[in-house]
């Protein structure tokens, strides 16, 4: 019993190597019974070599004699050895002489070469490959662990698993029991036979009784198992090596999608704000342009941020997708018509453009109203003061009194009439006043230019009648001059200087309540020195008045003490000490309500330089600490150390910091807005405005989100091209150490002594200058003489590893087509998983070649096409 255990394993072997040779030689219309028998002559070893190798071999010798069938076997022997196979101790004499041991140890020979020598599973070959391949298989399978070539197969189940795995149709493997293994093997063994053309080369129960089977027999017929499915194989790995480039692909064109309409959203955006940014048609109140002030504030503070963010994404999505695309070996993105990265610059520095002069515009216009509604309230009390004064003078210009007067009647007319005059003259600078604030309310474009014309005109037609009229009389009066006599002396001399202090009092009263506008301290001070001026000559104005006064209780008396009956008015003026009285007081309240004034508006001056301090002190932290992070963040992007995710993590740390800092820039959009809102238009204090600290702190966000970006595309060059750390911190290390103004790109120059330090041929003779030309063409496509970080990295990445190109892809589809040169919908979609299938059949073009079939579609151009290879 122990010695039919032992020969079992030969037995099995025999059986199984005649029933592989068998399973050949039927293609060739014979079959042998016994190894060592049927082989002797070399015929049918000679034949069995030519049918599984596919080659012709030396024709064999016919004869009877041991010489022929020794040269015969020698053939086939020798036709083995040049498949680069040793044959180690086989003799074509043992062959002849019928050594079982030795024949059998020449077909496992010749089923290791041609049957298992070529399989290959993940780099590795023969017995490892094969058994790899298995493990893969039937890996789902419960109860199943291949792990060798003997007892792992004794129970049946690992055979049914292998067909159940590529036929599922021809197995009920859930149905199959562990504790029942001739059940198993048989089973598998007559599906193998009757569907799959897998002759029978092992015997169940020999498998079953025996202690360990036979390994190479084992290998044999599964050998026979892996080349039935091959097909299958081929088909399956050219599968996954489409779905990965349509899944590259489908997500390229979903980033594109995203890029196209993110760009199209912030352009429309640009194009509508735009026109409203250069819309400058000015209103006609301060209020209105306040809310259009307080609208763009809006509009800088709330819509224009999401935008800058939204630009700052688009930019970063865009290099990703060109850096994937370059990775995968695809042609670069190129957007839509005015869609490009530099469009929506261009579109955004317009925007800025139009936003800086808006603002510009809407404070000139504002000081432009300010100063119209000052003017044309001037332009109004100084209007109502002269038509109030004017008030009769015409009909007291035409009266003839003279006529019918005395004369000392007569006397007394001339001398009011000189009072006139003076008072007249006095007059004439305020009506000049007036036709000139009329000429800079017309040269400033005020709204009512044409009431203040009408105005003025009417007011300068009365100012030459008045002229006119008053010659006239004067005329008219010095005609009868030489008739009249003794003139009033002492009522003279009391108009005469009473017109002129009453003009005095009445010009003081006027700037007492003259309106007043100022910017600075500066303004208000000399205003305040000018009105303190003002008041130290009250003194002297008061005893004027005293002295006026004076004049008139001297008249009194005089007439008092020579009974002379005054007319109880003074006959040359119409200013009575009543009036100089009257006057004098209101002069009097006027200058504290002045005082008053000119205090409140010191306040507001205080308080605005205030403001003014309290912005430039934060602006003046802001600025440089912008400018210090964007100088940073440059040192950082060229010294970084570390691994890429250790920069990375440095770098979002850096960003966070940033962040962080916002709430200052928040403080001084408060200080800017109570600045703007007490119209404050200049600042000595700094010279950063807050246009200054936005651009600067939207490049320092845009700056360190660039920066990242490119780190992240880095990590992704790295990880989809196998690069190491070690060979990125060496390629960081030779680009920074020929970047020697830290620029972060090399010129020509420093390229090629960059590529000589790591092992390039570029030097200056024609071979070497041929290949840096043609380097320069793939990292500065667009001669721009500079090469960047990103490019040196993107073409030693491509120098370095490996990518799947258009013609791999061709391949894999051949397969899926049978090796036709087109590839059906119905093909596809037993292929391919659904969505990738669809993909496919709505993009490849109908082929068009003479073996065209309906619904014939061209793999081959849409292969290319995924590279740009092609015009699809």
């Amino acid at each position: 019993m122990r010695l039919i255990a032992c020969l079992r394993p030969q037995w099995q072997r025999q059986d199984t190597f005649t029933a592989w040779c068998n399973s050949h030689l039927r293609k060739a219309g014979t079959q042998i019974e016994n190894i060592d028998e049927d082989f002797r002559d070399g015929l049918k070893l000679m034949l069995l070599l030519e049918v599984i190798s596919g080659e012709r071999l030396p024709k064999p010798e016919r004869g009877k004699m041991r010489v022929h069938k020794i040269n015969n076997v020698n053939k086939a022997l020798d036709f083995i050895a040049s498949k680069g196979v040793k044959l180690v101790s086989i003799g074509a004499e043992e062959i002849v002489d019928g050594n079982a041991k030795m024949t059998l140890g020449m077909i496992w020979t010749i089923i290791l070469r041609f049957a298992i020598q070529d399989i290959s599973v993940e780099e590795t070959s023969a017995k490892e490959g094969l058994l790899l391949w298995c493990q893969r298989k039937t890996a789902p399978y419960k109860n199943v662990n291949v792990q060798n070539f003997h007892i792992s197969w004794k129970d049946g189940l690992a055979f049914n698993a292998l067909i159940h795995r590529h036929r599922p149709e021809l197995i009920e493997y859930d149905k199959l029991r562990k504790d029942d293994p001739v059940t198993n093997l048989n089973n598998a063994f007559e599906v193998a036979e009757k569907y799959l053309d897998i002759p029978k080369m092992l015997d169940a129960e020999d498998i079953v009784n025996t202690a360990r089977p036979d390994e190479k027999a084992i290998m044999t017929y599964v050998s026979s198992f892996y080349h039935a499915f091959s097909g299958a194989q081929k088909a399956e790995t050219a599968a996954n090596r489409i779905c990965k480039v349509l899944a590259v692909n489908q997500e390229n064109e979903h980033l594109m999608e995203d890029y196209e309409k993110l760009a199209s959203d912030l352009l429309e955006w640009i194009r509508r704000t735009i026109p409203w940014l250069e819309d400058r048609v000015p209103q006609k109140t301060i209020q209105e342009m306040q809310q259009k002030l307080e609208d763009f504030r809006d509009y800088r503070r709330v819509h224009k941020p999401p935008k800058v963010q939204e630009k700052c994404q688009l930019e970063i999505n865009f290099n990703t997708l060109q850096t994937k695309l370059r990775l995968s070996n695809r042609p670069a993105f190129m957007p839509s018509e005015g869609k490009m990265v530099s469009d929506i610059n261009n579109g955004w520095q317009h925007l800025e453009q139009a936003e800086k002069g808006y603002e510009e515009w809407l404070l000139n216009e504002i000081r432009r109203l300010e100063r119209l509604d000052h003017l044309a309230e001037k332009f109004r009390q100084k209007a109502s003061i002269h038509e109030a004064w004017t008030d009769g003078k015409e009909a007291m210009l035409k009266h003839r009194d003279y006529e019918t007067a005395t004369l000392s009647d007569i006397k007394a007319l001339i001398r009011k009439h000189e009072a006139f005059e003076s008072d007249l003259a006095a007059h004439q600078d305020r009506v000049e006043q007036i036709a000139a604030i009329a000429q800079e309310l017309n040269e400033l474009d005020y709204y009512d230019s044409h009431n203040v014309n009408t105005r003025c005109q009417k007011i300068c037609d009365q100012w030459d009648a008045l002229g006119s009229l008053t010659h006239s009389r004067r005329e008219a009066l010095e005609k009868t001059e030489k008739q009249l006599e003794a003139i009033d002396q002492l009522h003279l001399e009391y108009a005469k200087r009473a017109a002129p202090f009453n003009n005095w009092m009445e010009s003081a009263m006027e700037d007492l309540q003259d309106m007043f506008i100022v910017h600075t301290i500066e303004e208000i001070e000399g205003l305040i020195s000018a009105h303190d001026q003002f008041k130290s000559t009250l003194p002297d104005a008061d005893r004027e008045r005293e002295a006026i006064l004076a004049i008139h209780k001297e008249a009194q008396r005089i007439a008092e003490s020579n009974h002379i009956k005054l007319s109880g008015s003074n006959p040359y003026t119409t200013v009575t000490p009543q009036i100089i009285n009257s006057k004098w007081e209101k002069v009097q309240q006027l200058v504290p309500k002045r005082d008053h004034a000119l205090l409140e508006e010191q306040s507001k001056q205080q308080s605005n330089e205030h403001l003014r301090r309290q912005f430039a002190s934060q602006a003046n932290v802001v600025g440089p600490w912008i400018q210090t992070k964007m100088e940073e963040i440059g040192r950082i992007s060229i010294e970084m150390n570390g691994t890429l995710e250790d920069q990375l993590s440095h770098l979002k740390q850096y960003e966070r910091s940033i962040v962080d800092y916002k709430p200052n820039l928040d403080l001084l959009e408060q200080q800017h807005q109570l600045i703007q809102e007490a119209l404050i238009f200049d600042n000595k204090h700094t010279n950063y405005t807050m246009e200054h600290i936005r651009v600067g702190w939207e490049q320092l966000l845009t700056t360190i989100a660039r920066t990242i970006n490119e780190v992240e595309n880095q990590i992704l060059t790295r990880d989809a091209k196998g690069i190491s750390q070690e060979q990125m911190q060496e390629f960081r290390a030779s680009f920074n150490h020929f970047d020697k103004d830290h620029g972060g790109a090399l010129g020509p120059e420093e390229f090629k002594a960059c590529l000589i330090s790591l092992g390039y041929d570029v030097e200056n003779d024609r071979q070497g200058e041929a290949e840096f030309n043609r380097i320069m063409s793939l990292v500065d496509p667009n001669h721009s003489g500079l090469v960047t970080f990103q490019a040196f990295i993107d073409f030693m990445s491509r120098e370095t590893t490996d990518t799947d190109t258009a013609d791999q892809v061709i391949a894999s589809f051949k397969v899926l087509a049978g090796d036709k040169n087109f590839i059906t919908a119905e093909e596809l979609r037993r292929e391919l998983p659904p969505d990738q299938a669809e993909y496919c059949i709505a993009r490849m073009a109908p082929y068009q070649g003479p073996d065209a079939v309906p619904g014939a579609l061209d793999y081959k151009s849409f292969s290319t096409a995924l590279y740009g290879e092609s015009d699809l």
